[in-house]
């Protein structure tokens, strides 16, 4: 029989109505002869309490007992779903990550999945069970300890399984209908695709877009596993929500497909460093270690062998890179004269497969960025990007901008 996956976030499953309005959708599908594996998440708000609780009972805590603790959220709902698809006469089982099992590494709070047996869940459809109901987020270590996958995780579930299972498709059901061309609290001109290849959305999640987990997006484009993004408070539709697939599955498109901003960034500039093979390594490296996550890096043009490096991250990495580079001073290891940390900026993304073909993108980007006098400070492009740093306080303008100038609101 051909098999399904449907992965219910939290909002989705939030409270038992809620449970049971998600359980109805499956049993459609159970209806149309599939076999399906639905993937939950903790009920709404479940996981912060638990984290909560956990930083509370110990600030400086075990990372097993973390895992223990914060994966218990999924295991209520998937028994609850079951529970309720049962009740629906619908033949279901609940499954925790190690009864699959998902077997992942051993790095607690944010493991990566290594492998997915098929055995004990086939066995089970083999005898008769129509849905099996799996705790996301979470698997278990070689070490037979319980494991989570990171904020996001029970996404990367999901696609795990339709690609392990040979899935026809992996639903995501979630509080928003599909993906849109920017998020429209900020452009009410925002429209809804139908279709978005694997690399733009891997470019948007990355850039800010919150739909879906960057991971989850690399499995599927990885796996060639057709996912579709749609709400589980719309009327069921087999044509609604937008579907992410390969792009010669894509007939006609926009140049750029969306906008994606990320509000807290910063903008860290080292001046004065020696401009020298391996400076790069010995500011990049340390800064690494300190977990703190670079995106854009700029280097200015070196004058008496000296230059200026400057480079992004998350606002509240700030203070980790602040402590990295003044320890590689004290070393010895980098020297430069001033570390200068602008908090207040905002990073604004325009994203579209057809940039490879088409020239003149990034002109009328910056054309459109001038015409409401917004200045850039840093620049960073791909293939099918181009980013720019901006004064925080511009962004919502910069974004309707931007919509505006590549007519988003429209269909190609």
């Amino acid at each position: 029989m051909p098999r399904l996956v449907m992965k219910f976030g939290g909002t989705s499953v939030a409270n038992p109505d809620r449970i049971r309005r998600a359980a109805k959708r499956v049993g459609v599908e159970v209806a149309k002869g599939y076999e399906v594996i639905v993937i939950v998440s903790a009920m709404s708000g479940k996981t912060n309490e638990l984290v909560g609780w956990v930083e509370d009972v110990s600030p400086l805590y075990d990372a097993r007992e973390y895992d223990a603790i914060v994966s218990s959220g999924e295991n209520v709902t998937a028994g609850l779903m079951a529970l309720t698809l049962q009740q629906m006469d619908v033949p279901a089982r609940s499954w925790q990550g190690w009864q699959v099992p998902l077997m992942t590494t051993d790095a607690h709070g944010s493991a990566r999945i290594e492998e997915i047996p098929t055995a004990n869940l086939d066995a089970k459809f083999a005898e008769g069970m129509k849905v099996a109901v799996v705790a996301g987020f979470q698997g278990i270590s070689h070490e037979g300890r319980i494991t989570t996958l990171g904020r996001g995780g029970s996404d990367t579930t999901a696609v795990a399984f339709a690609a392990a299972f040979d899935a026809e498709r992996c639903d995501i059901y979630t509080d928003v209908d599909g993906v849109y061309t920017t998020d429209p609290r900020i452009e009410d001109k925002a429209r809804k695709l139908d279709r978005i290849a694997y690399e733009e959305m891997l470019e948007l999640a990355s850039l800010g877009a919150k739909v879906l987990q960057t991971r989850s997006v690399e499995l599927a484009m990885r796996f060639g596993v057709k996912l579709r993004v749609l709400s589980s408070f719309e009327e069921m539709d087999d044509n609604a929500g937008t579907l992410v697939c390969a792009e010669e599955d894509i007939v006609e498109s926009n140049v750029v497909a969306g906008v994606a901003f990320v509000r807290d960034e910063a903008k860290m500039t080292l001046i004065s460093v020696a401009d020298r093979p391996g400076i790069a390594a010995a500011i990049f490296g340390p800064l690494s270690e300190a977990g703190v996550n670079v995106d854009m890096i700029v280097q200015n043009i070196s004058e008496e062998g000296r230059t200026d490096m400057t480079f992004s991250c998350p606002v509240n990495e700030v203070p980790r890179a602040e402590h990295a580079m003044a320890e590689a001073k004290a070393s010895g290891s980098i020297n430069y004269h001033d570390l200068v940390a602008d908090t207040d900026v905002a990073k604004v993304s325009v994203v579209g497969i057809g940039m490879r073909s088409h020239a003149g993108v990034a002109a009328k980007m910056f054309a459109a960025l001038q015409a409401e006098g917004v200045n850039i400070k840093v620049i960073t492009t791909s293939e099918i990007k181009i980013s720019v740093l901006i004064d925080r306080k511009y962004m919502e303008l910069a974004v309707q901008a931007l919509h505006d100038a590549f007519d988003l609101d429209k269909a190609a």
